[in-house]
């Protein structure tokens, strides 16, 4: 799994695969657990070999909102960015889906710059999509109502796991989307409602494509 990943990435290069995997350390973890946290030093950049990760912003007071999801094979603009200027982390990384994360120390993401072309355009290209992504969100916060936020986000967490069924609480939801549970929770009533989800013990159904 980890070699079908890897190498479709840098499928121009099975030199950089097999030292990618030659000074990485790979390491399990389950939903929920925090592999890097606000403040922190930045040692080594995740790239994400199996499950899915969230990467969140914490603000002065309290609240949470969700950046961008990193799924199998892509990594943290974040990580790079901080660890190649060895800064301390200004975002969390939480995983959303157990994760299989390949672990690669800050010194040799530089190196490999210097080596290898395939590695700076796949840097280029996450720095490219996670700028689309904050973009997004910028836009969403500055012109959208909350309902129109939370359709949104439904609608990516379903696309992310391929599947109708996602597993969530109310609370989760409304820390991803920076407001409160019970805003969440009347908007989510209000759908269920309408017959377009059904809402169980942390999860929800999506019965049809919800759109605003």
């Amino acid at each position: 799994m980890q070699e079908t990943i890897l190498s479709s990435e840098f499928s121009s290069s099975p030199e950089l695969v097999e030292k990618l995997y030659q000074y990485g350390i790979t390491k399990n973890y389950h939903e929920g657990d925090i592999i890097l946290d606000e403040n922190a030093s930045i040692r080594s950049i995740p790239i994400v070999m199996k499950g899915m990760l969230k990467v969140i912003r914490t603000e002065e007071d309290g609240r949470e909102i969700l950046l961008y999801y990193i799924k199998a094979g892509e990594s943290c603009i974040m990580s790079f960015l901080g660890g190649m200027h060895n800064e301390k982390s200004i975002v969390k990384a939480e995983i959303e889906e157990d994760a299989e994360i390949l672990f690669l120390p800050v010194d040799k993401v530089s190196l490999f710059i210097k080596e290898h072309p395939e590695w700076l355009d796949y840097i280029f290209r996450l720095y490219h999509k996670r700028f689309e992504e904050l973009l997004d969100i910028i836009n969403a916060i500055a012109f959208k109502k909350v309902d129109e936020r939370l359709l949104n986000l439904l609608n990516k967490k379903a696309e992310l796991t391929a599947s109708d069924t996602i597993n969530t609480t109310h609370e989760q939801l409304a820390n991803e989307l920076g407001t409160a549970r019970v805003v969440v929770s009347r908007l989510l009533k209000q759908l269920e409602e309408e017959g377009r989800l059904k809402l169980g013990r942390n999860k929800i159904t999506l019965l049809k494509t919800i759109t605003g």
